[in-house]
């Protein structure tokens, strides 16, 4: 069965590659992540009171941008309401319960906005579709919902152009009529260019849904292969990941992944094309913790030294023994190799993988020449109808990349 063209929309999101999720609100006020108020069984009307305390004092959206553009993030998808139902944008009346009415003052998305737009970052909007806060949630669910197309049609229309919008919490009313249709409607209304997800959730991961609908979900762990044949339309796909064990700001939570184990995330995601969402918590006060800045310049810092290839090379069938993989952009083919060895002393080196040949097949098409993109090294391979071998040679004393990059020319 054929594979469905995909829209240009789409081409475009998949070449992005990499985006920043940030997950603020008032629960990061109480340091115990963003699902805090249902866990811990916080009554509403207690709860409501933390916009009181709600300063702000440190979100600024143009240094949120820089990060993630030091990161090599392309886009970030920020949560503009959260399942409490507080959001950060100025609801022009739909209620008091906005960023607007509490001490911070100010519309924090249109900060976030325009700092995107001043340092070429694509800014996306998260928006909750479950509320813990609207009475109408559990109520009469025609109102609720027209509360929230309202809500969207706010941010559709008063930000300018958006990369697209990300919503979350349809799976908590699975047998309910979300009236979807209308929802991107409202969308398409106002942004026809913008990408539309709606997370499935840990329970179905990778589930497509409504046409309207542009990237399926996948949350935690790490993606699976597309098979996109007979599908009524091509969906990107795209995985979001924490860089501890919370989405919101966990002022306890020192269970943060290591550097290697985000930029072999990122990897997994390019190897079947799905673009990485790769989220960090900021503060009470809207900051993004030392840490967290510091793992997302690391990623940018791997990004600088491999080459840009992780963001337009794309899967074309070629498969390499363990995690190894190859990429294809036109005419150059990219081979993403793991756990290489230092070279060096036996008394200074760190034990680690090896080097020496690495196997692929299916690479269609002959291969001219070969070299670490990292340090421009040649490398010698050998190719046949059934496979490329290339001898991949171990880092140079002083360097590890976790994942290293060659480069090739090839001629169909």
């Amino acid at each position: 069965m054929a594979i469905p063209v995909p829209e240009k929309r789409i081409l475009d999101f998949e070449e992005m590659g990499f985006g920043m999720f940030i997950h603020w609100g008032l629960y990061s006020q109480l340091g115990k992540g963003e699902w805090v108020q249902h866990i811990h069984g916080i009554p509403k009307e207690e709860y409501v009171k933390l916009q009181d305390t709600f300063t702000a004092s440190k979100f600024d959206g143009r240094k949120i941008a820089q990060i993630a553009k030091k990161g090599g993030a392309k886009y970030i998808t920020l949560t503009t309401r959260h399942h409490e139902g507080f959001s950060l944008y100025d609801t022009k009346g739909l209620n008091t319960y906005d960023a607007p009415h509490s001490p911070a003052g100010r519309d924090l998305i249109r900060d976030f906005v325009d700092g995107c737009n001043a340092e070429g970052i694509v800014p996306f909007f998260y928006h909750t579709t479950l509320d813990w806060w609207h009475p109408e949630f559990n109520g009469d669910f025609k109102v609720y919902l027209q509360y929230l197309r309202d809500s969207v049609e706010i941010l559709c229309s008063e930000y300018g152009k958006i990369g697209g919008l990300w919503f979350d919490g349809n799976w908590s009313k699975k047998d309910a009529d979300w009236e979807e249709d209308a929802l991107y409607a409202v969308i398409r209304k106002h942004q026809p260019e913008a990408i539309i997800v709606n997370n499935t959730g840990l329970s179905a991961r990778g589930e497509a849904g409504n046409l309207q609908l542009d990237s399926v979900t996948f949350e935690q762990g790490r993606p699976e292969p597309m098979n996109r044949e007979g599908m009524r339309k091509y969906f990107a796909a795209e995985m979001c990941h924490t860089m501890n064990a919370h989405w919101g700001h966990g002022a306890k939570d020192f269970n943060y992944k290591s550097l290697p184990h985000l930029i072999e995330t990122l990897c997994s995601c390019r190897k079947v094309g799905a673009n990485y969402l790769l989220n960090v918590g900021p503060d009470a006060e809207g900051e993004i913790t030392t840490m967290q800045a510091a793992l997302m310049e690391g990623i940018g810092d791997w990004i600088r030294s491999v080459g840009q290839s992780i963001y337009k090379a794309k899967p074309c069938g070629v498969v390499g023994t363990g995690k190894n993989f190859a990429l294809r952009d036109g005419k150059k083919m990219y081979f993403y190799i793991h756990d290489l060895s230092v070279t060096g002393d036996n008394n200074v080196t760190v034990e680690g993988g090896a080097a020496g040949e690495k196997s692929f097949t299916g690479v269609k098409g002959t291969i001219k020449n070969l070299h670490w993109v990292d340090n421009d090294e040649a490398l010698n391979f050998r190719q046949d109808e059934n496979s490329f071998v290339m001898n991949a040679t171990g880092y140079p004393y002083g360097t590890s990349l976790v994942v290293r990059v060659a480069e090739a020319d090839i001629e169909d």
